[in-house]
């Protein structure tokens, strides 16, 4: 006696459906690795001071990227600005613009400089440090981003700096607006000193400090 064998059916519209299923996935993957572009590329150095080397010799550039992903990619990467031992700089430039005063953008330029005394190395150096980077990244100073160069971290026995760079001293309203900006975003209490002076005459008094 013969025995019928079992039917075997496809359902096209279960198939189509697992497809299109599997075709939504591979795009939300994709959208997953998509990173978010900055608006400029910036490159990071680092400076050791030997003495036994030139000053350029001692720079070295760490690396460049231009998404918010690949900054903290770095960021996570590299020894926090508190471990480094004196003598030590972090420096994070627009790319192009190296971490000296004689780069054509930074010589007519200055600095926004914050001093921190030897016991805020633990308490305030990294928060500081990280928020003036965040500063940068994302151009928080509005129209005068463009007038921002870049930003030093300095490790120090005597105390710790940190510094913005801009391009141009003359231009007040840039200043100003930047060195606002910069102490709102860090929250920098009374005991932090900080001021602005040009590249070109290091011991120039501040011409603007916010109390």
């Amino acid at each position: 006696m013969a025995t019928a064998e079992p039917e075997t059916s496809t359902n096209p519209t279960n198939s189509e459906e697992e497809k299109n299923d599997e075709n939504k996935q591979e795009i939300v993957s994709l959208e997953d690795y998509i990173k978010h572009p900055l608006q400029n590329r910036w490159a990071l150095w680092f400076f050791k001071n030997d003495k036994s080397k030139t000053w350029q010799a001692n720079l070295r550039l760490i690396s460049k990227f231009d998404t918010v992903e690949d900054f903290w990619a770095l960021y996570n990467h590299i020894q926090l600005s508190s471990n480094l031992i004196s003598g030590c700089d972090y420096s994070l430039f627009k790319d192009g613009i190296e971490p000296m005063w004689e780069d054509e953008r930074n010589k007519q330029g200055g600095r926004w400089l914050i001093t921190l005394s030897k016991q805020q190395r633990r308490a305030d150096l990294d928060r500081f440090w990280l928020e003036t980077l965040l500063c940068l990244v994302g151009e928080a100073f509005d129209d005068h981003s463009d007038d921002v160069c870049g930003a030093v971290v300095n490790i120090r026995t005597k105390g710790d700096k940190i510094a913005i760079w801009t391009t141009d001293y003359e231009n007040k309203d840039a200043v100003i607006h930047i060195g606002r900006v910069y102490k709102e975003r860090l929250g920098v209490p009374p005991k932090v000193i900080i001021g602005y002076q040009s590249h070109g005459d290091s011991h120039q008094k501040w011409f603007h400090h916010q109390e």
